[in-house]
């Protein structure tokens, strides 16, 4: 297995700016993702920020190897992002490079080797991505929780707000009425790309799918990208994205070393 780790980290954030460089049990958050992708089957692993202080915070577990490469200040999004690092390292057009999010620090690396594998099998596949089945119906109604539903073969037909796909006869007075979710799946923040369709999904617009639902992944669908999409081997932790949301992953990391 051959692919590249590349974790797009900016400073800012709406919620909790400055939220990659607080600590999680005596480390950055960030530093827990890159141990992480570092301990996966990747053959090189890069974080892309435009941010010095987070340049300076990230190191490689192992050796003493800089794994920050400086990027432009505007990209609008994290693919945005890795296409100027992918350039920037000169990848060739077939390799394979996973979308790491900066705020997942209890991402098994399981889950990088198997989205990346998951490309290297599927010859027709451009991108690749993970799923986890919707237990709760507060979790299946949350428009915060997008959906996914693939087809027999696991290509992506569409990703939701909304809870996808709807059983029509176990919902007798609207949304909060809904008994019966057995196929509801919900789509996690990592893929798999192949350089050159990354590169290709970068340049063109957002599409009316992906302005109306506000996901990126949309605009690949739309353009006719094949998506594969399997449910993840292991639970992830929790990504963090408010205050109370640090709070219960520090809890649960010091919980686990006690």
């Amino acid at each position: 297995m051959s692919f590249a780790v590349i974790i797009p980290a900016r400073y800012a954030s709406t919620r909790l700016p400055g939220k990659l460089l607080m600590e999680i049990d005596g480390k950055p958050m960030l530093q827990w993702v890159v141990d992480a992708a570092c301990s996966s089957r990747a053959s090189q692993v890069w974080v892309a920020t435009d941010d010095e202080r987070i340049a300076a915070a990230v190191r490689h577990p192992s050796r003493a190897a800089a794994i920050a490469l400086m990027t432009r200040a505007d990209h609008v999004s994290g693919s945005d992002r890795i296409a100027e690092a992918v350039r920037r390292l000169q990848l060739p057009h077939d390799a394979v490079v996973v979308n790491v999010q900066g705020d997942e620090p209890d991402l098994p690396a399981a889950l990088i080797d198997q989205v990346a594998q998951l490309l290297l099998d599927d010859a027709n596949a451009e991108m690749a991505t993970l799923s986890t089945p919707i237990v709760e119906r507060d979790e299946f109604l949350d428009p915060n929780v997008v959906k996914v539903v693939a087809d027999a073969a696991g290509a992506a037909l569409y990703f939701s707000r909304a809870p996808i796909p709807w059983n029509r006869d176990t919902a007798p007075s609207g949304l909060t009425s809904q008994t019966s979710w057995p196929a509801a799946q919900r789509h996690l923040g990592i893929y798999a790309y192949r350089v050159g369709a990354l590169l290709k999904l970068t340049t063109l617009p957002p599409s009316e799918l992906e302005l109306i639902e506000k996901l990126e992944q949309l605009r690949a669908l739309q353009s006719g990208m094949r998506i594969r999409v399997a449910q993840a081997a292991q639970t992830p932790g929790p990504g963090v994205d408010t205050p109370g949301d640090l709070e219960r992953v520090r809890a649960a990391r010091l919980a686990r070393r006690a």
